[in-house]
């Protein structure tokens, strides 16, 4: 698909909760004897019959192979299969949105700023956005940014790049014309004649689910073409839970393992992307970007807590018992509305040298 669309209509409202209290109410269930049990993702149901969490959210599906995530497959083995089963709901990525939006590092815009002003003979900007899912970064970043834009938006699911091309921004930030063009496809083979003319690439929580070898391509991509990457949202492994509690640490630390399988790098990317542009000659910065989630967020500490759980417990079976006593008492906690969540992850902007003959636009 590859088209400009006009941007109007709303991604459908999730079917599930959407208000705290709703979420309360979905982040318990009752059995016969009046006792309140939670599911662990991808074992057995302690509810039978309860969907346990929102694609997406955790390991509700096959196993991701390595160079591949819910929305984008980084290597192309083959045909693309129409039947295969979405592995993000719209819903979770509606119902991160405004957290994602929030968590944003918005210290490292005035030195994209900077760099897109100086564009020489620019006359617009284009922007790559990898692994769009439903536009929410085109929705995010478009507006707070001068000049008129194109947004070419990448992902291998055709119903959330019907929903990121019909619901992306109109306008930038001083009022200029913004369009958008989706394409589905494979989007690993980055190289910088493929990059030509861009202006920016930007991607939110891709980098935590690629090897090295993928974020040594991205790297080299676009810094041979001369061009911004604004990568944000990548996990760091660390998670903040109050009020503690004594398996906190352990499911941290096999959720950590869980993202570092089949040679991904999970909670190490940052590190590694800064390293990869850095060799390169960019400039890279790297600045916090927390999910700092309270009662108002219940709904997406739900879907959090049980894909958090889920994915320790796929990677720590032996976890499972005293792993669905902690969900059981997390979730209760969330819905009295005591429970505070901190979800470190890391924005990285990195700024290439110039390409030969300069950058366009």
């Amino acid at each position: 698909m590859n088209r400009t669309a006009r941007v109007s209509g709303t991604i459908p409202a999730p079917p599930g909760p959407r208000s705290a209290d709703g979420a309360r109410a979905a982040a318990r269930s009752t059995d016969a004897d009046g006792t309140e049990d939670a599911v662990i993702p991808g074992g057995d149901s302690v509810v039978p019959g309860e969907d346990a969490v929102i694609p997406g959210a955790g390991p509700t599906g096959p196993t991701l192979r390595p160079g591949e995530r819910a929305t984008v497959r980084l290597r192309e083995d083959g045909p693309q299969d129409e039947s295969e089963p979405p592995r993000y709901a719209p819903e979770w990525l509606q119902l991160r949105e405004p957290v994602d939006a929030a968590a944003r590092a918005h210290d490292l815009l005035d030195p994209l700023r900077v760099r897109l002003a100086d564009l020489p003979g620019r006359s617009g900007l284009i922007v790559h956005d990898v692994g769009c899912g439903t536009g929410s970064m085109g929705r995010w970043l478009a507006p707070r940014l001068d000049g008129a834009q194109h947004w070419i938006l990448h992902d291998r699911d055709p119903y959330l790049l019907h929903f990121a091309a019909v619901t992306g921004p109109r306008s930038a930030a001083d009022g200029s014309r913004v369009t958008v063009e989706a394409r589905r496809g494979d989007v690993a083979r980055l190289t910088p004649d493929a990059l030509a003319g861009a202006s920016l690439v930007t991607a939110s929580a891709l980098l935590d689910v690629l090897d090295r070898e993928e974020v040594e391509t991205l790297a080299a991509a676009c810094t041979g073409a001369g061009c911004p990457a604004l990568l944000t949202l990548s996990v760091a492994g660390r998670v903040e839970l109050t009020p503690s509690d004594p398996l906190d640490q352990e499911i941290t630390e096999a959720f950590n393992a869980h993202q570092r399988r089949g040679g991904l790098l999970g909670p190490d990317a940052v590190t590694a992307a800064a390293e990869a542009f850095s060799e390169r000659g960019a400039t890279v910065r790297i600045q916090p970007s927390p999910w700092r989630l309270g009662p108002g967020e219940a709904a997406l500490t739900v879907q959090w807590l049980r894909g958090w759980v889920g994915a320790a417990v796929e990677q720590r079976p032996e976890l499972k018992a005293r792993a669905e006593r902690y969900l059981r008492e997390r979730l209760a906690a969330c819905e009295a509305g005591e429970l505070h969540v901190v979800v470190h992850h890391s924005d990285l902007l990195a700024l290439p040298r110039p390409a030969a003959g300069g950058a366009r636009a």
